[in-house]
């Protein structure tokens, strides 16, 4: 024997296991004569008698019993393969909660969830906008989207990019009081910053450039009245690149000016990386993530 059709070991298995003909076919949804011949064509394959025919039905001789193991095997093995072929089609159900930064919760995350139910509308996603690593560990999250590396030992985390980050306006702003051409120029124009924290101080002092809170015209320490600040014209500000490039209403200002990268972590407990849902949420993310990072 040096091949025979896969077939033949599949309605073989069904005859053994129904004990008759009539009850494999209705298994198999094929008819008797074709499983008859599948079953003939087999012995005669590997020369071995495998039924005994008889008013009772079909019943493995000796030879067929030991064949029937092998079989089986081989039988499972190709359901496995099958199982696997369709894998992307068969429905993964059940909500998934994500927590990400305000910013990226409120403007890059709906758009990408959007296209997310589009390819597994079986899933459901909750968005919980916060900055908070721990609640992975609560299990109040199953993913979290983060700007700083996870430490605790119980989180996987897989880093997604550097998001460049960017000195940016309003255009109607900008057509109020001017483009900056240096660096120096910021000083003498309206400025977005934070209300108590001090990253952008440090950041200009980086430069040589001393300023303190109230060189600020507008304050917040909230992400999104940042963001909505910067849009509706109020000064200029500093975001990720791949959101002010998506924002028509806003222009990016000396593209040259050095400034750091904010990392993006993907992030889930270690007890749930391995949930088929949780793995398809999250591989989505990572990719489409990856994607607005190159802008």
């Amino acid at each position: 024997m040096n091949e025979f059709d896969w077939n033949l070991i599949r309605s073989f298995v069904a005859v053994a296991e129904a004990g008759s003909l009539s009850g494999a076919a209705r298994r198999l949804a094929a008819s008797q004569p074709t499983l008859g011949r599948h079953v003939a064509e087999l012995e005669a394959a590997i020369g071995i008698v495998l039924f005994r025919r008889g008013r009772k039905g079909y019943e493995l001789t000796e030879d067929g019993a030991a064949f029937l193991e092998r079989a089986i095997v081989m039988r499972d093995s190709a359901d496995a393969l099958t199982r696997l072929a369709i894998g992307r089609e068969e429905r993964i159900e059940g909500t998934v909660r994500i927590t990400a930064s305000e910013v990226v919760a409120t403007y890059v995350l709906p758009s990408i969830l959007a296209r997310f139910g589009e390819a597994e509308p079986g899933i459901e996603v909750e968005v919980v906008a916060s900055n908070e690593v721990g609640n992975l560990l609560r299990r109040d999250a199953d993913i979290a989207i983060r700007m700083v590396q996870p430490a605790q030992d119980d989180i996987v985390a897989r880093k997604i990019a550097d998001l460049p980050l960017t000195a940016c306006a309003a255009t109607s702003y900008l057509d109020r009081r001017g483009r900056p051409q240096t660096r120096d120029d910021l000083v003498g124009h309206d400025l977005v910053g934070y209300d108590r924290g001090e990253e952008i101080i440090q950041g200009f002092a980086q430069f040589g450039v001393i300023v303190d809170r109230h060189a600020f015209r507008f304050r917040t320490d909230s992400q999104v009245a940042f963001w909505e600040a910067i849009r509706a014209g109020n000064g200029i500000g500093f975001a990720q690149r791949s959101l002010a490039m998506r924002a028509l209403e806003v222009e990016i200002v000396l593209p040259e000016l050095p400034l750091p990268a904010l990392p993006m972590w993907l992030a889930m407990h270690h007890d749930v990386r391995h949930s088929p849902r949780i793995r398809r949420v999250a591989d989505f993310l990572y990719g489409e993530l990856k994607a607005y990072s190159a802008g």
